[in-house]
């Protein structure tokens, strides 16, 4: 259950991409309101992978409230969605999102929104992928509504933190980028980019990387926790 009085300033930590070594980040995440997870907790989202990062996302007691989506490495989640829907009904202290709004307060309209869904452009043969620039994916991403406080998506929008060190493409989802600038989300949190790790705003919107491992999967990356008024969308980084 979500919890939030009012729409007052919010500490948020945001996580992503810690390919089963979510232990090694228990240290940096100081505690708040909201701990946001933009996917890609396990290997090949194998049932004690999930499970294990369940039980650990769970039995975090210093946040309120804990959101994850799946990413492109979770693959139980669309090769076999009742096995991990299973897993998770042992962890109520954690919500899942997948195409679908979480809502944090106790009234809708004074409430904060996150919208979340794993989906990205085809990448090698992963969950979630769907043809780059096809229909499919643009009805996906048409299904983000309007009035979302914060958006999370495991891939990046193209043009937005999602390069790789190195090298000058862009990477990110163009449909994607294209939606977010109908929608005006607040925030947007993604990963998968590895090296793409940071923090950029533009129209209105607050994009964020939030990959704590390296391309070379090593843990390298601070966990990005800021304080945040909902209300005139001021963030403020906190050891960053």
């Amino acid at each position: 259950m979500f919890i939030l009085a009012q729409r007052n300033k919010m500490k948020i930590t945001f996580i992503s991409d810690t390919h089963t070594k979510h232990h090694q980040v228990t240290s940096q995440l100081p505690g708040g309101d909201l701990l946001v997870h933009a996917g890609d907790f396990s290997s090949r989202g194998y049932e004690h992978e999930v499970d294990g990062f369940f039980d650990w996302f769970n039995k975090l007691d210093n946040y309120t409230n804990k959101i994850v989506i799946a990413g492109n490495h979770d693959l139980m989640f669309e090769d076999d969605p009742m096995l991990a829907k299973d897993i998770m009904s042992y962890y109520p202290n954690v919500t899942y999102l997948q195409d679908n709004i979480g809502v944090i307060g106790e009234d809708y309209q004074s409430s904060v929104k996150v919208y979340g869904s794993p989906w990205q452009p085809e990448f090698y043969n992963w969950a979630f992928n769907l043809p780059r620039n096809g229909e499919e994916l643009k009805e996906k991403w048409n299904e983000i509504p309007h009035n979302m406080d914060i958006v999370v998506t495991h891939g990046p929008a193209y043009g937005h933190l999602d390069t790789v060190v190195g090298q000058s493409i862009n990477l990110g989802c163009q449909l994607l980028t294209e939606r977010l600038k109908v929608v005006k989300p607040k925030i947007h949190v993604c990963g998968h980019i590895h090296s793409g790790y940071g923090y950029k705003f533009d129209n209105g919107t607050h994009y964020i990387n939030a990959s704590v491992l390296g391309e070379d999967y090593i843990f390298k990356n601070k966990p990005l926790t800021v304080e945040w008024d909902p209300n005139t969308n001021k963030i403020e980084f906190l050891d960053y």
